[in-house]
């Protein structure tokens, strides 16, 4: 049975409930909760100065493209669609990609690629901007307040906190939202008696007039979009609360975020002819004065819990780009002792380094917009391409499935279109964070591949003799009592001949117990299970872990676990192979031996794997060691280098043309 582990509480995900309810309401809607902080703000400035439709026309229909954007966008694509394509209770577009990744479409990786490093482009500028925007309301009361140095001061907190878990302090998140979709609603009912003839946007016409009279429709269409950034973090988050929950609670974030936008809009129109009104963020507007600094403090918390979900969701997109060979593996911590509430120190650093850049450049929550809007809008398109495939997996009518992709697809590339026209107003900062990204990620694929073309295979039966010899022969000083390589062989009588190699060639290596570890990705999630292959009794073992993709890859930890097992049985001795040892009931030894393919022929390269490579080296250097990656301490490791391929491939045979013997 599905459980979700959160702030210390355990709750069964497939169920409705209190607590799957308050959890969702604290780590999925942190990022759409925040959005009319800067949504109304961002369709005001984006009107055109001496536009001939009236003021109340642009704001309902504005309005009306909310509500609908909302409606159609969220409820529909993510709420009731994407949240059913759940990969063993787990969502996200990786989640996604892992299941239609069967389907023998080669190019369908590049689509989660590019998906993916959105998200985490988004994960730089949601932190960024939500902060900011929050910090902004305290410039109603000193126009002169510094907002950069307090945002900075701010996401280094929140950055440096990663590593202390957020168990305690996700206690809080589910109240505290609650309270601000409670205070989001309540000041937007408030202001609705100003004008109702606000409520004339739920109908979609005024959207449509909108966006055909107004010759700045596509600029207005970035603003609205803005109002759904969130939306993807509904179906990221699909394995911390369970759909039911997450359906449920969307019925009230939405209901909410409607009133506090039906709020603004009435507020603009009863304000939008008095003076200092352009300056006024709608938002906070809306507030009466003895309201604004508690209502800053709010929306920061608020802007913390938004930052808070969009940081560990990069978490995971880097750990389960990991288990699918889309990212180098690099160490991962669990401080809060708790499974999803994950810590990876290199990527925690790197993104509050952009966050600063970011923050720093723009130094206005408003310039961010542009990029905020684009890094999402990627996401949602390449999320719709590979729910598609999802759709003809699970063969779904084909002219439905049309219908789908036709809707969706015009209105995310309308709204890319909308936000890409700002490409040198801030969109640009999000084409190279997610290039970035993206580009490391499609090297280390390829790269991968590339490398394994070189790498021979052999069959291990041929070589069973002669470790059988060297077992006996003590002329052989003795490595190790039990010594592990780790292997990506995919079939199971074969074997890399590095590690023939290595024990063989390079420096024999005695033994008494050789094992051969490897890792079986599996499309469930949590797939948590190992097989024993005795390939010679006494002698050689294969195991094989199998391992999903939300399962770190502690291949320490896991075979300690294989090791004890073994041991329980009587298939390996519990105690030291050394007598004196033995006496005292110490453990056998253990030792691992690590080896790195240094050397590629650069003759049987291409230009672009050349290039492939080279970016591929960069990307392993940002990664950790294999056997800091996979939790091996670094008292027993040994990495060794071997040659890619041992023959001379693509040399002629140099000629000897003279052999001169001198006598003694």
């Amino acid at each position: 049975m599905a459980e979700g582990i959160e702030s210390g509480h355990h709750f069964d995900i497939k169920k409705l409930s209190f607590i799957g309810i308050l959890v969702s309401l604290g780590i999925v809607f942190g990022d759409i909760g925040t959005s009319p902080l800067y949504v109304m703000k961002a369709i005001v400035n984006a009107r055109e100065s001496g536009s001939t439709m009236p003021f109340n026309e642009y704001i309902e229909g504005a309005l009306s493209c909310i509500i609908w954007t909302l409606t159609l966008q969220t409820t529909i694509k993510y709420v009731i669609i994407a949240l059913r394509a759940d990969n063993k209770g787990e969502g996200g577009i990786l989640a996604l990609f892992s299941l239609v990744k069967n389907l023998k479409k080669g190019w369908l990786y590049l689509i989660a690629i590019v998906g993916a490093a959105a998200l985490v482009a988004d994960g730089v500028i949601t932190p960024s901007l939500t902060v900011m925007s929050a910090i902004e309301g305290l410039e109603i009361y000193n126009p002169h307040t510094p907002v950069v140095p307090i945002t900075i001061a701010i996401l280094i907190v929140i950055f440096v906190i990663q590593q202390f878990g957020t168990s305690f302090i996700g206690k809080f998140f589910g109240p505290v939202m609650v309270i601000w979709f409670l205070v989001l609603g309540g000041l937007g009912l408030s202001h609705l008696s100003e004008n109702f003839e606000i409520l004339r946007s739920f109908n979609p016409y005024y959207g449509y007039k909108l966006i055909a009279d107004s010759p700045s429709a596509i600029v207005i269409l970035g603003a609205v979009f803005l109002c759904t950034t969130g939306a993807e973090a509904l179906y990221s988050d699909l394995g911390h609360c369970g759909a039911k929950n997450i359906r449920l609670s969307w019925a009230f974030v939405k209901i909410m975020l409607i009133l506090n936008y039906l709020g603004q809009g009435a507020w603009l129109l009863t304000n939008y002819n008095k003076p200092g009104f352009s300056v006024v963020n709608p938002f906070f507007g809306i507030m009466e004065e003895w309201m604004v600094i508690p209502g800053v403090i709010l929306a920061t918390a608020a802007a913390v819990i938004a930052s808070q979900a969009l940081i560990t969701g990069s978490f995971t997109i880097f750990s389960e780009a990991m288990s699918l060979n889309l990212w180098p593996n690099q160490k991962i911590d669990y401080p809060s002792g708790v499974k999803g509430q994950m810590y990876i120190p290199r990527i925690n650093w790197g993104l509050l380094l952009f966050c600063i850049i970011v923050v720093l450049h723009f130094r206005e929550s408003g310039k961010m917009e542009a990029a905020y809007g684009l890094s999402i809008t990627v996401t949602m398109l390449m999320t719709t391409v590979l729910l598609v495939f999802w759709l003809l997996k699970r063969r779904v009518n084909k002219l439905l499935i049309l219908c789908f992709a036709l809707v969706y697809m015009a209105i995310e590339l309308g709204f890319f279109s909308a936000n890409i026209i700002k490409f040198f107003e801030g969109g640009w900062i999000t084409v190279i964070l997610a290039g970035f990204i993206g580009v490391c990620m499609y090297a280390w694929y390829n790269g991968r591949s590339i490398k394994t073309k070189f790498i021979k295979f052999i069959k291990l039966e041929n070589y069973i003799p002669i470790i059988k010899d060297m077992k006996l022969d003590e002329t052989i000083p003795k490595y190790a009592t039990n010594l592990a390589y780790l292997s990506r062989a995919k079939r199971n009588d074969e074997i890399e001949s590095k590690i023939i190699y290595s024990i063989i060639k390079k420096q024999p290596k005695r033994a008494d117990h050789y094992f051969i570890l490897s890792i079986t990705n599996q499309e469930d999630p949590y797939t948590f299970k190992y097989s024993v292959d005795e390939v010679l009794p006494g002698t050689i073992y294969k195991i094989n872990f199998m391992l999903g993709f939300k399962m770190d890859r502690r291949i320490n930890d896991y075979f300690d676990m294989v090791l004890r097992d073994l041991m329980a049985d009587g298939t390996i001795p519990s105690r030291s192979s050394h007598p004196s040892l033995r006496a005292h009931n110490i453990p056998p030894d253990l030792k691992y031996v690590i080896i790195d393919n240094t050397y590629i022929n650069d003759i049987l390269l291409t230009v672009k794997e050349k290039i492939i490579l080279n970016i591929y080296n960069f990307v392993k250097y940002v990664g950790s060691d294999d056997f800091k990656a996979w939790g091996i301490t670094s008292h027993n490791v040994v990495v060794e280098s071997a040659p890619m391929t041992e023959d001379c491939v693509g040399k002629s045979k140099i000629q000897q043309c003279e052999y001169i013997r001198h006598n003694s």
